[in-house]
């Protein structure tokens, strides 16, 4: 199987991420397997949808650190559509929003070229352009979302303020990561106008409820598919805790990782929104839980799953290849 990873940048790339963790094993696995950055990406005067892609060099290797620096070292070389049987699309079009706004489509445009010239392609592309932002979390069912409504107007998030008892998150409609999300309580309230106009620079607000049981994170569960990812009776979970003083959870925000407990209502959650998840094509998401309500839908680059195969000793990538492995082969029989 060949098998190209789309990420923002590869010099950018660590070995902690979940793309390095999955294209580590699907390499162990015996797959051809290359990485793109969308910068590299091309469409070439035979119609084919391609790039400048770096190949992972036919050896084995004793870490991700080395495994990810040998990928660096090597040259570029053309790869085109009719080359590939899977296109991963990997990269955050968030990241990009400030310094790179040309880069934050070209992974689903490109994915749906290579799409309609027969490659497989994860997420689907069509499916992720609709999820561009968290408006696609407001098309999954009432009872899993927490209450919430999208504006530019400060009255009407002053409005929301007060009916729900003085606290609520606002973030914004587009991005992830954690990036420009606030509280607002009566300490911060002073402050109301200038936070909303700041993240309306980026476009519309999102204000939410503030829900109590934030206070001790959230749960980060990944899914495959639309079910959850299980290996020797341990779910693809983590308890991620914000650090003292901050209201995110993210890992990259100062966040710590923990096991994770499996409620009954994560489990009805899952029923809820995993039906849709695999309609859409969400082959690879990550849900983020907090309390009794699912506060977001992660379709874009769902990262923390080296985290929990460390926690539970368990391989937690295997699945997912192998599942890749499944699609290609129903394809071509």
């Amino acid at each position: 199987m060949k098998i190209a990873f789309i990420v923002n940048q590869l010099m950018k790339e660590t070995a902690v991420y979940t793309t390095t963790g999955l294209a580590l094993q699907a390499h162990k696995m015996g797959h051809e397997v290359y990485y793109l950055g969308v910068g590299d990406l091309a469409y070439f005067s035979d119609e084919q949808m391609g790039g400048l892609a770096r190949k992972v060099p036919s050896k084995q290797f004793r870490s991700p650190d080395t495994f990810l620096q040998a990928i660096k070292e090597s040259e570029k070389i053309q790869i085109k559509a009719a080359d590939l049987d899977v296109l991963l699309l990997r990269n955050d079009p968030s990241a990009d929003i400030d310094k790179r706004p040309w880069a934050q489509n070209a992974g689903i445009v490109f994915g749906q070229l290579a799409q309609k010239q027969g490659v497989l392609v994860l997420n689907d592309p069509t499916s992720l352009s609709q999820a561009s932002n968290k408006m696609y979390f407001q098309y999954f069912p009432r009872e899993v979302r927490p209450e919430t409504i999208i504006t530019r107007s400060v009255a009407d998030i002053e409005a929301f303020y007060k009916a729900n008892g003085n606290k609520i998150i606002l973030k914004p409609l587009q991005g992830s990561g954690g990036r420009n999300v606030f509280l607002i309580n009566k300490q911060e309230v002073k402050n109301l106008n200038q936070i909303v106009d700041a993240i309306c620079r980026d476009g519309f607000v999102v204000a939410q409820e503030y829900l109590p049981a934030a206070k001790n994170g959230d749960i980060r569960l990944f899914l495959l598919d639309g079910d959850p990812i299980v290996v020797n009776g341990h779910y693809a979970a983590i308890h991620r805790q914000q650090k003292k003083g901050e209201i995110r959870s993210n890992i990259h925000q100062g966040g710590t990782a923990g096991k994770a407990r499996m409620t009954k209502r994560i489990k009805e959650i899952v029923e809820l929104v995993g039906p849709k998840l695999k309609k859409d094509g969400m082959f690879l998401t990550g849900l983020d839980v907090v309390g009794d309500k699912l506060m977001e839908v992660n379709v874009f680059s769902p990262g923390g799953l080296v985290h929990a195969c460390e926690l539970y000793d368990a391989d937690f990538y295997t699945p997912v290849i192998k599942a890749i492995e499944d699609k290609v082969r129903i394809r071509k029989e």
